[in-house]
């Protein structure tokens, strides 16, 4: 589902132009007859056995696992995680904070992480752990008394940051959760203005937050949102400016790459564009909204967040209920291959190439899309219609802090 198998271009090209016979080595005692009919056979049949050994290793989870892509002309790479742990080992604590319980320990903070959502998240590898094939997994399991736990976990660094003139991608190739019964479910790959975390996201959504992947209801869709300014302000928050859920076929089968470019190119018309594989998904403008507010929401460092939660607003918008179902399934895990972040400095076409489950980065030409107001709230007060993340703003009349 992302790069081709290592054998793929070498197998097509033994398969199209295979070696003179005079090159094909000649077995004790056989001679002709083992050059001219068996060795063909012994090639072919040993390519056959490379292929089935490949399929033996993607056929389960939906491909074998990728380094994460290097980066086009033009771009660095800030920062990538590959998640080669070994099999039950946690994240490196270097690089990854574990939040804990259900708000963050800061005077003001929502509780429920400000969505409503009721799992409690751990540390435990029984949430979070390497699975030794190359990959995260965040499990949300239900416990014989009913409770629930999961995992959520943000990137140490705060600075992922587009430069005056550049950009910055954030990117991540990702299995969705795929229970058997998913009404509840709500996993996501956002993330959020740097000056958050030191204030237990009570300025949230003036930071700014950018959804890249939510799904919910195991709906094998996926939405995108930009959080920004006042609660009920110009950017519609709770619901944010939203591309509302889209059609996601295989997200739940299989690795796809998500992923945000901030373009700063040009600091007078900066823009937000999301990807699914590699196809140009949703764009937010700067000028749909004011410039401060853009500005304080865009033009700085972010962190990076994964989590899957059970219940709260955006399932129940979505489905019109109360979830999360009484048959939801317990243990069923989004699953990260890897995470990368990329920046450019230069001015140039402002896009870079690939990106996609296949292998490269990935980024199309910009196109405008219209400005939408859904998302999910955040916070306390009643969320208006149309999807939205959780962000999690404090019970007071402002924003309080942008968890999704």
């Amino acid at each position: 589902m992302k790069r081709l198998p290592w054998f793929l271009p070498w197998f097509g090209a033994a398969r199209g132009a295979a070696a003179p016979a005079s090159e094909v080595p000649e077995a004790s005692g056989a001679r002709g007859h083992t050059r001219g009919r068996r060795g063909p056979l012994a090639v072919l049949s040993a390519l056959l056995l490379l292929v089935a050994g490949a399929l033996a290793l993607t056929v389960s989870g939906g491909s074998t696992a990728l380094a994460a892509p290097a980066p086009p002309s033009g771009w660095t790479t800030v920062f990538s995680d590959d998640f080669n742990g070994a099999a039950g080992t946690g994240l490196n604590r270097s690089n990854w904070l574990y939040d804990l319980g259900t708000g963050y320990n800061y005077p003001g903070a929502a509780g429920n992480w400000g969505t409503g959502e009721i799992e409690s998240a751990t540390d435990s590898t029984t949430n979070v752990y390497q699975d030794g094939a190359g990959h995260l997994v965040i499990k949300p399991v239900k416990d014989a008394s009913g409770h629930w736990t999961s995992g959520r976990v943000e990137t140490q660094r705060t600075d992922f940051a587009a430069p005056a003139g550049g950009q910055l991608e954030i990117s991540a190739s990702l299995q969705q959760p795929n229970p058997a019964h998913g009404l509840g479910y709500w996993p996501a790959f956002w993330a959020m203005g740097a000056d958050a975390r030191p204030v237990g996201a009570t300025n949230w959504p003036s930071i700014g937050e950018l959804d890249i992947m939510e799904d919910v209801n195991a709906l094998s869709q996926h939405s995108t949102t930009f959080h920004c300014g006042a609660w009920a302000g110009e950017c519609h928050d709770p619901d944010g400016i939203s591309s509302g859920l889209q059609a996601c076929a295989g997200c739940q089968t299989g690795f796809h790459t998500y992923s945000v470019i901030v373009d700063r190119t040009t600091t007078s018309a900066e823009q937000l564009r999301f990807y699914l594989d590699g196809s140009l998904t949703y764009t937010v403008n700067e000028n749909q909204v004011s410039t401060a507010t853009w500005q304080a929401a865009v033009d700085h460092g972010f962190f990076a967040i994964f989590d899957v939660a059970i219940g709260g607003s955006y399932p129940n918008k979505v489905c019109g209920c109360t979830s999360p179902s009484a048959d939801i399934s317990s243990g069923a895990g989004m699953s990260v291959d890897w995470f990368a972040v990329y920046r450019s400095t230069g001015g140039g076409a402002g896009t870079t190439t690939g990106g996609t489950t296949a292998g490269g980065r990935r980024p199309a030409a910009p196109r405008p899309a219209a400005p939408r107001a859904d998302r999910r709230p955040d916070r306390p007060p009643a969320a208006p219609a149309a999807p939205r993340r959780r962000t999690s703003p404090r019970a007071s009349p402002g924003p309080t802090r942008a968890t999704r």
